[in-house]
């Protein structure tokens, strides 16, 4: 298995929090979010991974130089575009028949979460937190009657669905739906949907083959997505204390 992490973006809502680098470089009780990915992929022996690039690269190049794993850096240099750039920017990484762990950079989170997506009897897996905050910022997961039927930050009116959470940054996939997912991106590409969210590409494969997906459960495992000032603040005092201790980290 290996891991694709996106780390392109900009982060221009975290203001002055983000001292003007990466987010995956904001440190949290002195570890940065990207050694914590690393020491946390290594623990579940997952030890070739892929960073998409972009924003201030060469910062993420420097932090990971003494690293000793296999770790690529692919630039997206069309960082200030949508996301899904990042995504096609990894083609040939998920075209090439391997189960793919697709993650995003700016998660501090549980190591548990990621155990979830190792051990999970499911070939192509989102993670589904009951515990979903209002608001349009959270990317929603609807389910009905145990099946997922939509992915998405805005959901219809017309969706029907009897339980609704919030996605975790983070999914499995298989080989064969990982090359469909690069497939996919390429089309936005081609059609020029290149501001879009990479998370649209996602959902395209989810509703055209809805019965090869599922989810694992992760409600109660600490985790936030850092966005916001707030939610460095969020991170330090209410995550963070929550976290179980992982070797190097």
């Amino acid at each position: 298995m290996k891991a694709i992490i996106l780390a392109a973006g900009i982060g221009k809502r975290l203001g002055p929090k983000s001292d003007h680098k990466p987010k995956c470089l904001l440190t949290f009780d002195g570890v940065s979010l990207l050694d914590r990915h690393l020491a946390i992929l290594e623990y579940y022996n997952i030890n070739e991974i892929y960073i998409i690039t972009g924003y201030e690269s060469g910062m993420i190049e420097q932090a990971i130089s003494t690293i000793p794993l296999n770790v690529q850096l692919i630039y997206n240099s069309q960082y200030q575009r949508g996301s899904v750039i990042s995504l096609w920017t990894a083609h040939p990484y998920l075209s090439a028949g391997d189960d793919i762990l697709l993650m995003d950079a700016d998660v501090l989170y549980d190591h548990n979460i990621i155990g979830k997506l190792v051990n999970t009897s499911h070939h192509n897996c989102f993670l589904f937190d009951r515990e979903l905050e209002a608001g349009d910022e959270p990317v929603k997961l609807c389910i009905n009657n145990g099946r997922l039927v939509e992915f998405r930050k805005n959901v219809d009116q017309q969706v029907q669905f009897d339980l609704q959470g919030e996605s975790i940054g983070f999914f499995r996939f298989s080989g064969e739906m990982a090359s469909n997912l690069a497939q996919q991106a390429q089309h936005y590409l081609d059609a020029r949907r290149l501001d879009e969210p990479y998370e649209e590409v996602i959902r395209d494969l989810l509703l055209n083959r809805p019965d090869s997906f599922a989810y694992e459960d992760v409600t109660g495992l600490p985790w936030i997505e850092i966005d916001f000032p707030d939610d460095v603040m969020r991170a330090t005092h209410d995550i963070l204390p929550r976290l179980p201790k992982l070797v190097n980290t």
